[in-house]
């Protein structure tokens, strides 16, 4: 983990890092800027309440509830649920009067993307995904470290601006994490299977555990239950504009898991189901743990 004040004693990438939304990611993007490049100035643009905490962290040197503060960055992330970013977008020509990158770390990038083509020829966007995260959000579970040896997907639009998206590889690549480039629908479908699935999953199983067992049934669970509901602490209001906006993608993702419970429902008493379903999850899951990073803990 990157000390406090351990900066990499490179020249800043952006000298103005305006971060829209300080929550988990939008304040862990914060911390880990400040420790990396003190020179650097980052401001940020949320609630007061948010703002507030934002500075007893020491995430931010400005904190502002007005976009006026934003207007000579050089680097704006958009860090809000994934409409609100989209709000956001439409109103930078009107407060960011000069030359800068835009970019965002939403879960879907079609309607982001889309959106941004709006923007004056000033403005180079680049949409990105930090697959960094915790089961808790806000600012309070921002931490610096977030990020490392964890993927953050960059979206950029055919050929786009390759220059710029050196640029931003660069700066996560500073924070620990490593960049890949992908097509935004291509983002969309796999996200839709690997995160947006399992949490959708997690928070349906423990809405029909809980519901149906209630207190007595879960005092008797062990650990299990308890492991493979992990993501059903995720707030709602995050994944609405997440479910919104790539509906498709999971509704997709979502036919395929019913397919599959459907199957295994039929063939309870069939021991060829049961050795099948377990024989390949068994087999994937561990091919996932190979794939992991076994440097930290998310």
């Amino acid at each position: 983990m990157i000390q406090p004040g351990a900066a990499s004693g490179s020249p800043p990438i952006f000298e103005k890092v305006a971060i829209i939304g300080l929550g988990l990611i939008g304040g862990s993007i914060a911390l880990a800027v400040r420790e990396h490049w003190p020179s650097s100035l980052v401001i940020g643009l949320d609630r007061k309440e948010v703002l507030e905490k934002a500075m007893v962290l020491h995430a931010i040197d400005v904190a502002a509830d007005d976009p006026v503060v934003i207007a000579e960055a050089d680097l704006v992330i958009l860090a809000a649920p994934v409409e609100q970013n989209i709000v956001r977008l439409a109103e930078l020509d009107r407060y960011v009067t000069t030359p800068a990158v835009v970019t965002d770390v939403g879960s879907t990038k079609r309607t982001t993307v889309k959106a941004a083509r709006m923007l004056p020829s000033r403005f180079t966007f680049v949409g990105g995904h930090p697959l960094g995260g915790a089961p808790r959000s806000g600012i309070e579970y921002a931490r610096s470290d977030l990020f490392v040896d964890r993927p953050w997907l960059f979206t950029p639009e055919g050929d786009g601006d390759a220059a710029v998206l050196e640029r931003l590889c660069s700066f996560v690549r500073e924070l620990g994490a490593k960049p890949e480039v992908i097509d935004p629908a291509e983002h969309d479908r796999l996200l839709a299977i690997v995160s947006h699935l399992p949490q959708l999953t997690a928070s349906a199983l423990m809405h029909v555990v809980g519901t149906t067992a209630r207190e007595r049934g879960l005092a008797l669970t062990g650990r299990g239950l308890f492991d493979a509901t992990r993501l059903a602490s995720s707030p709602a209001h995050i994944w609405r504009d997440i479910c919104g906006s790539n509906a498709d993608a999971i509704g997709d993702a979502l036919d395929d898991l019913i397919r599959e419970l459907e199957t295994l429902r039929r063939g309870l008493t069939s021991s060829t189901e049961i050795d099948r379903v377990f024989e390949s999850a068994g087999t994937w899951r561990a091919r996932l743990a190979e794939l992991r990073p076994t440097t930290r803990s998310q």
